[in-house]
């Protein structure tokens, strides 16, 4: 692999210059391979590495008094994993990997050089953490005041919405590569509540599902049903800084 996955998702938003992509790519020289299930950061332990995500399909989580798991966020492909913990002696989440995934590992040193040699990358990382806040601000809205079919209609939408953003042929079908207990550990449910919600979406004609993939039928039906605000859309970005 070449270039940067990072620079990529940023390149949609603004036009990077030469100089600022090749900034990018300097983050991902290294390149881990980890497989399903393996813990690329363990929740209260500490470390001084940062990642982009370069493959796969991962995810961050906290674990309960009670042992059970909230997952946080999924992470896709141009996701920077980690910048939580730079600010903390300890992780405050655990990142996993949901797939066979490929990461870019980099001292979280590098980050401050990059803020401090090209302030409009750094405004655009502050940029992603908020959208993602934002997000996480909404599924905290859901958990505790919408249905769960709403809750997890969202979630199909959101993982559509992601998935796209980095595959711009994917249209309404698309994989769902999570399992049901997945699902309920995102969304606050068990995975038999889980089933039953798929399948009142099903018959209501909203998704229909076949060998792991899901059809989006009636989008406009489903985004009503959830409420649903697509965060990375919308947004603002006139204030940024000119590039160096």
């Amino acid at each position: 692999m070449s270039g940067s996955c990072f620079a990529e998702r940023l390149s949609e938003l603004i036009d990077l210059s030469e100089v600022e992509w090749k900034a990018l790519e300097r983050l991902e020289e290294r390149q881990r391979h980890l497989r399903r299930g393996a813990v690329l950061q363990r929740e209260n332990e500490g470390g001084n590495e940062l990642y982009i995500l370069r493959k796969g399909l991962m995810m961050s989580y906290v674990l309960l008094d009670d042992g059970s798991r909230q997952i946080l966020r999924f992470l896709f492909p141009g996701d920077m994993l980690g910048v939580s913990s730079a600010v903390y002696r300890e992780a405050p989440e655990t990142l996993a990997a949901l797939s066979d995934c490929v990461v870019c590992p980099f001292d979280r040193g590098a980050l401050s050089e990059l803020m401090l040699d090209h302030p409009r990358l750094a405004a655009m990382v502050l940029v992603h953490s908020q959208i993602e806040r934002v997000a996480l601000t909404d599924r905290l809205a859901a958990l505790g005041r919408t249905s769960a079919k709403a809750r997890v209609a969202a979630l199909l939408l959101e993982l559509r919405n992601r998935l796209r953003a980095a595959d711009k042929s994917l249209a309404n079908v698309f994989p769902l590569g999570l399992t049901q207990e997945e699902v309920g550990d995102a969304t606050g449910l068990t995975a038999v509540h889980v089933n039953r919600m798929l399948r009142q979406l099903e018959e209501e004609g909203m998704i229909a599902r076949e060998s792991g993939r899901v059809t989006l039928l009636d989008e406009r039906a489903l985004v009503r049903a959830a409420n649903y605000v697509n965060r990375y859309e919308g947004l603002d970005l006139g204030w940024l800084p000119k590039a160096r």
